[in-house]
């Protein structure tokens, strides 16, 4: 459901641009000819439709750069990367991971802020990976030597992408929220899904009381999104699910590849049950809080008199 369009939207030309000033010089630049290109798009109209379409996955692709370059990294180094080599498989996926992450950082692809919230992220992902590995939820590959105990060290990059795709989609889409509950209830909800992860192992499993309280306390929660004319409003409870249903996806490729393997697929690789979206749908609650650590929740501008 979209919001009326402004003046400006209605004139058809130079799309108010709010939250510009959170865009790293690289993304200004892009910004910059991407206007310049639709400047003269349909302000109304299917075609019109189909530029806030184009836009949409187009800044999709972009706040998702860091996970696609490292879901492409993993799948190539299964595919075609040799056994014999003095640099094992495991320590080459961590070379590549950091060089990726030097690069979106030299070249202004992520900002100093940013990198908080992916160091964050690493050391929480990590954490989890060693637990979670040695009680034998899943494995990975052997081999290297760039490891903590059996968890290969590109992993904490795999949590970094997820940071890494929210704080960019934060921006790009100039994010704001309506009734977003307050930070300290939310970080308390979160440090409780982070703890059942580790509890669920020795104690009762609260995952279901922990997604009810989530669901509870985000009911009322609307995200407001910018694409290009248009702003867009959605329940944050159906944005958090369609990231965790995105990530089940990238799930499935890489356990096909055979980077990590659940104890079900170890006589053979099948579907990663569809359970596994509740627990990363929790994981974003996790996921999401650190951000607004970071980039505290907005609210919507005020609709013009």
């Amino acid at each position: 459901m979209s919001e009326p369009p402004t003046p400006a939207d209605a004139a058809g030309r130079g799309s108010r641009r709010t939250g510009r000033h959170e865009l790293t010089a690289v993304e200004r630049w892009i910004d910059d000819r991407a206007n310049r290109l639709l400047r003269d798009a349909p302000g109304g109209g299917a075609r019109a439709r189909l530029v806030e379409f184009l836009v949409f996955g187009a800044k999709q692709a972009w706040a998702c750069v860091f996970g696609a370059a490292m879901l492409l990294v993993i799948v190539a180094a299964r595919l075609w990367y040799p056994d014999d080599v003095w640099l094992a498989r495991n320590d080459a996926l961590v070379v590549a991971a950091v060089v990726i992450q030097v690069v979106m950082i030299a070249t202004r692809l992520e900002t100093g802020r940013e990198l908080w919230v992916i160091v964050l992220f690493h050391l929480v992902g990590t954490g989890m990976e060693l637990f979670k590995t040695g009680v034998g939820s899943w494995e990975y590959d052997g081999g290297g030597v760039l490891h903590l105990g059996a968890v290969p060290l590109y992993t904490g990059f795999m949590y970094a992408a997820v940071g890494s795709y929210l704080v960019r989609v934060y921006r790009l889409f100039d994010l704001r929220f309506d009734r977003y509950p307050s930070v300290w209830l939310t970080t308390l909800i979160a440090a409780g899904i982070y703890v059942n992860f580790f509890s669920q192992h020795y104690v009762v499993d609260l995952r279901w009381v922990l997604l009810a309280a989530v669901l509870v306390v985000f009911a009322r929660t609307i995200m407001h999104f910018r694409v290009f004319r248009q702003t867009y409003r959605m329940p944050v409870l159906l944005a958090f699910l369609l990231v965790a249903g995105f990530i089940w996806i990238a799930e499935n490729i890489g356990t096909v590849t055979g980077a990590w393997l659940y104890p079900n697929q170890e006589d053979g690789w099948q579907l990663v049950p569809l359970t596994k979206l509740v627990s990363w749908f929790l994981l974003m609650m996790i996921s999401v809080v650190m951000v607004t650590w970071v980039y505290p929740p907005k609210r919507p501008d005020p609709r013009p008199a």
